[in-house]
């Protein structure tokens, strides 16, 4: 049994596009799958390697500049680029499926090569290739994206939203008379070793919030910034990342005299980030808008409570009073409220951390991947 995997991110190459994918193929692998994956190449990657079981296989594109970033001319040339790879795969492989990520810029090849070779093929939504309400380009506001998109959701056999977020916007926002189904990220839990407060020179007594992601706009840092100025002296925020809003908000947090309860990691190693979320309280997630959220799963491994905005994938998996608390983006009187009841309440903090752990199980690749397959049995 053979999948062909095509999608121009995989690690260390994009975002959590390319770890949601690697982490389903890991899923099919475990099922008995031989996994072959199409992706873009970048300087210093080597064109066909074996990872974790994974045979990647990666294109030249034209303009990629950065590992973390595409740039246009990096997306719009992968399909066609791939397109000659993707095709001798399938000349030497009897595939039993193909998994497309991203409707763009993926999307066409996934459809060309399921024409040309008559396979299923499965599409992958993410969210950010059909609607984000922060980006001026989101491809619901751009009418040639958008006929694009459309095209391509119309197009193949098969489509998997990873949340009832995207599913409903990409309903809303594209004419398409199409089933879509709706499949969690899988979630396979991270090893790392366990340190204390000491080793990461946190403040044993302190309550600390912690949020992970690039520090952009959409994310919404600044918010999470003014509820911590509400709250006692006793409660600090961790932020893991980077990003062009930095000095903004090293501004703000200046501006509010709290610089010294708010703590800009930086980028942090794999291994590190699980470190800090295990020694933390609470995940605050306060972005405008998130197809998903990776870093929740992430938190919920470690037994993280998790407060979060209330637009986005999130909503499908935070029980509102079991494992975490919603919250309208902006409202920053409620999200200050929530953090204190955290920091009041340690049988609450307690209860909600017991939930969380039970409640990752249920991502598991392995149980995910026999999702993708029954789309294909029972359609």
């Amino acid at each position: 049994m053979k999948v062909l995997m095509l999608n121009y991110e995989f690690p260390p190459l994009g975002g959590g596009g390319g770890v949601a994918a690697k982490k389903l193929a890991e899923g099919f692998i475990k099922l008995g799958y031989q996994v072959d994956y199409v992706t873009t190449g970048y300087a210093g990657l080597k064109k066909y390697e074996n990872v974790d079981g994974i045979n990647v296989y990666r294109v030249n594109v034209i303009g990629r500049k950065e590992l973390s970033t595409a740039t246009i001319p990096s997306m719009v040339s992968f399909p066609f680029l791939a397109y000659k790879k993707a095709s001798e795969l399938c000349k030497i492989n009897k595939y039993s499926f193909i998994n497309t990520h991203f409707a763009i810029p993926t999307g066409p090849l996934g459809i060309w090569i399921s024409r040309k070779f008559s396979l299923p093929n499965i599409l992958s939504i993410y969210g950010g290739d059909i609607y984000d309400p922060s980006k001026n380009y989101s491809p619901h506001k751009k009418w040639y994206l958008k006929k694009v998109v459309e095209w391509v959701l119309s197009n193949s056999r098969h489509i998997v939203a990873e949340s009832s977020d995207i599913k409903d916007n990409a309903l809303k926002h594209y004419s398409i008379e199409k089933d879509i189904n709706t499949i969690p990220l899988a979630y396979e839990p991270v090893g790392f070793e366990k340190i204390n407060r000491k080793d990461l020179d946190l403040d044993e007594n302190l309550f600390y919030t912690i949020s992970i992601g690039r520090l952009v706009k959409r994310k919404g840092f600044d918010f999470l910034i003014k509820a911590i100025k509400n709250t006692s002296d006793n409660v600090h925020a961790l932020i893991i990342g980077e990003g062009p809003e930095i000095n903004n908000l090293e501004s703000l947090t200046k501006e509010l005299n709290i610089s010294d309860r708010i703590h800009f990691l930086g980028f942090v190693s794999e291994t590190k980030k699980f470190q800090y979320l295990q020694n933390s309280d609470v995940y605050v997630l306060s972005s405008l808008h998130e197809g998903f959220g990776i870093v929740l799963q992430e938190a919920m491994q470690v037994g993280l409570p998790i407060i979060s905005t209330d637009s986005g994938g999130q909503v499908d998996f935070i029980k509102e009073g079991k494992n975490g608390y919603l919250v309208n983006f902006g409202d920053v009187e409620t999200l200050t409220d929530r953090i204190n009841r955290f920091e009041k309440d340690c049988r609450l903090k307690i209860n909600f951390s017991e939930y969380n752990r039970e409640e990752i199980k249920k991502f598991e690749d392995k149980n995910i991947c026999e999702e993708y397959l029954e789309i294909l049995t029972y359609g």
